[in-house]
């Protein structure tokens, strides 16, 4: 165990016998977990991070912006209007497929 989690631990286990971990919004209740097993293990603690502190990783983003880019293609009746969205579609879907290294996802890739 490395020195930070002995003082860690050290500390938890003092505020325990404090009573200071009594009475906790959610005490007796099973944690809920978020599933990252998709994000690379070297990269969980900073999304973690990221994501308490109300941020989100470009990516997801980028893949809120296409699912609102989608319905307002799905919505649009003009033809001009349409070929503004696929273009921002396609130009969304770039940034994305850069931002994986190049790699657009295949269910993006189908759509394209």
């Amino acid at each position: 165990m490395s020195l930070l989690d002995t003082l860690a631990e050290r500390q938890l286990a003092q505020a325990e016998a404090r009573g200071e971990l009594r009475g906790l919004a959610g005490e007796g209740r099973p944690l809920r977990l978020d599933d990252d097993r998709h994000v690379p293990e070297p990269l969980r603690a900073g999304y973690r991070l990221l994501k308490n502190a109300g941020f989100v990783p470009p990516e997801v983003e980028l893949l809120g912006e296409i699912r609102s880019v989608e319905t307002l293609l799905r919505k649009a009746l003009e033809p001009a209007v349409r070929a503004e969205h696929r273009k921002r579609l396609a130009l969304l879907q770039l940034r994305l497929g850069e931002a994986r290294g190049g790699q657009l996802s295949p269910c993006l890739a189908q759509r394209a």
